[in-house]
């Protein structure tokens, strides 16, 4: 298998939430990961990807405009491009239907299961979710357990829950007695 020698930027940005580390190469946005120093991310880059990252803040103007206006609460989708290094087919796929959740709304692990063809297979869009390299742009924090309950996090379930909360998403409805169906904007299967 040939390494990849492609040239990986990278900076951080700071945000409501603390700094956030950004990673690109010359073909789009490779990762977000949330509250980081810098010399953790480029740790981070190096023992994932097996690059040598170069601190250049020049290729991320689009996404710190993103980000900024997302953190006062603007309703904007991040576009891409990405240029995502990690993650199978089957991730790919939770990571793309993921783009398709509405800024301020939830969707079902159970959902999303089913949106990519794989009913049932809870525990691997959830493991799918958990490895998003770009949480927050790839919105996987909008992903909620069917029974109410807000699920896991891989930035912590109190970043999801102040993530939902900027998105004004009415988190005291997310309890095991609402029908999920009105908040998730689809109707259950039979």
């Amino acid at each position: 298998m040939a390494r990849d020698v492609r040239p990986l930027f990278c900076t951080t940005h700071d945000t409501p939430l603390g700094p956030v580390g950004l990673a690109a190469t010359s073909q789009g946005l490779s990762s977000l990961m949330l509250r980081v120093s810098p010399e953790g991310f480029h740790d981070y880059l190096r023992n994932s990807h097996g690059l040598q990252p170069i601190e250049d803040s020049r290729h991320f103007d689009r996404v710190r405009l993103f980000l900024d206006r997302y953190f006062l609460g603007k309703q904007i989708a991040f576009e891409g491009p990405f240029d995502l290094l990690t993650g199978t087919p089957f991730q790919r796929r939770v990571w793309a239907t993921l783009l398709t959740i509405p800024y301020g709304q939830v969707r079902s692990y159970r959902w999303l299961a089913e949106t990519v063809g794989n009913p049932g297979a809870y525990r691997a869009v959830g493991a799918a979710n958990g490895a998003n390299p770009v949480a927050v742009l790839v919105p996987c924090h909008r992903v909620v357990n069917h029974n109410g309950g807000l699920g896991g996090y891989s930035g912590g379930v109190d970043i999801k829950r102040w993530l939902l909360a900027l998105e004004r998403v009415p988190l005291a409805a997310l309890t095991p007695q609402l029908r999920m169906d009105s908040l998730l904007g689809h109707q259950r299967s039979a």
